[in-house]
């Protein structure tokens, strides 16, 4: 198959899931073409059967800010045109599913069907705002096929939106040959003694993540024992975090590693990963933790319980319980054995239920089905007329 498939650029689960997904749909021979604002942060060793392309900002002195989804959709209608793709897969209703919906209206004779991934945001957030909640729906109703990536953000869809239609889940996944934990002794020198445990976070850091609350667990675990947190990514909650640690004393013990596409290595020097989110819908930096054998200490919300097992691969707190998720990585830290038995139940929960073999399958399964229905539909429509 030829497909199409469009993302942010930006940190995040959703641009890490389209370039792993564009990266192991060309390994299985489809050609892939990633649509995006940029060069995605993942889009690293590309197979020989996935481009890029970027989509242009207009520069107009008529507009106050440049029309990005007019141009999206341009440029879809466009790519089209030029290499009949069998289906595109937008990843985000907003903006991608409407300007996906816009581009076939303009080239109808070359349209592509379109299978929309919903990833949170545009449905736990976007959806509050009564300008984008009309559009929202009418993204996902305009889609082909719509899919999330956990039951709790398709349920949610489903009451928000009161669709009609179905949402099949499909998770997350990684690359279990690539996220698996390996021999790290000279990269954790640089941040830890060998007898230090690293605490870990790994995030966008938008408020929605509750970066303070990683800062407050780690201080908490600090009093009781040395250790070291290592912070992994970039965002608007950095500076408020930064003036946290100082607050707190603790310069000498938190490292700021900014964005890496290495994850699997920072991730195989970690003790302990900690995502105290508020919301996650499904949340892949916990699956990418522990496939490198890394266990969890995260927030009972949104898709983390159906990764987690609490008591078994992870431990799970309510929303801004610090004392609780100190209390467990304490446990984690104190408990060897237990940590051991956390961090192989971990990995093999990933290979059983998140790998990519199973999940890119899902989506082959999904790809087909669409086409089919298109053919049906097609074909109906002709006997009719």
């Amino acid at each position: 198959m030829r497909i199409a498939i469009a993302c942010h650029s930006v940190l995040g689960g959703s641009g890490a899931l389209a370039v792993e997904l564009a990266r192991s749909l060309a390994h299985k021979g489809h050609e892939v073409h990633v649509i995006s604002d940029g060069v995605p942060f993942r889009f690293v060793r590309p197979h020989e059967k996935m481009f890029l392309h970027m989509v242009e900002l207009p520069q107009h002195h008529v507009f106050r800010y440049p029309p990005f989804e007019m141009a999206l959709a341009g440029t879809m209608a466009e790519l089209m045109k030029k290499y009949f793709f069998d289906i595109l897969h937008v990843h985000y209703v907003l903006p991608f599913a409407i300007s996906a919906y816009l581009a076939r209206q303009m080239v109808p004779e070359h349209s592509a069907p379109v299978v929309t991934t919903l990833h949170g945001t545009d449905i736990t957030q976007l959806s509050r705002d009564k300008a984008l909640f009309a559009p929202i729906r009418l993204g996902i109703e305009k889609s082909d096929a719509v899919t999330a990536v956990s039951a709790s953000l398709a349920a949610e869809a489903m009451r928000i939106f009161s669709l009609k239609k179905d949402i099949a889940v499909i998770h997350n996944y990684v690359d279990t040959s690539r996220y698996i934990r390996q021999d790290v002794t000279e990269l954790r020198r640089q941040y830890a003694d060998p007898d230090e445990p690293i605490l870990m976070h790994i995030s966008n850091f938008r408020p929605i993540k509750r970066v303070p609350d990683v800062i407050r667990v780690f201080a908490e675990v600090r009093r009781r024992r040395r250790a070291k947190l290592a912070l992994v990514g970039e965002g608007p909650g950095m500076a408020e975090v930064h003036a946290l640690v100082r607050e707190k004393g603790l310069e000498e013990d938190v490292h700021f590693l900014g964005k890496r596409s290495d994850v699997e290595m920072v991730l195989s020097m970690a003790d302990v990963l900690l995502l105290p989110s508020e919301q996650e819908s499904f949340g892949l930096a916990a699956v990418e933790a522990m496939a490198c054998e890394t266990p969890v200490v995260a927030s009972r919300t949104g898709g983390l319980p159906e990764v987690i097992v609490h008591g078994e691969t992870g431990f799970l707190a309510e929303v801004g319980d610090v004392s609780a998720m100190a209390d467990y990585v304490s446990q984690l830290l104190d408990d060897r054995a237990l940590h051991r038995a956390f961090a192989a139940k971990g990995r093999g929960r990933v290979e059983r239920y998140f790998s990519c073999t199973h999940q890119v399958q899902k989506y082959e399964e999904l790809y087909r089905q669409v086409l089919e229905n298109q053919r049906m539909h097609s074909t109906d429509a002709e006997q009719a007329g």
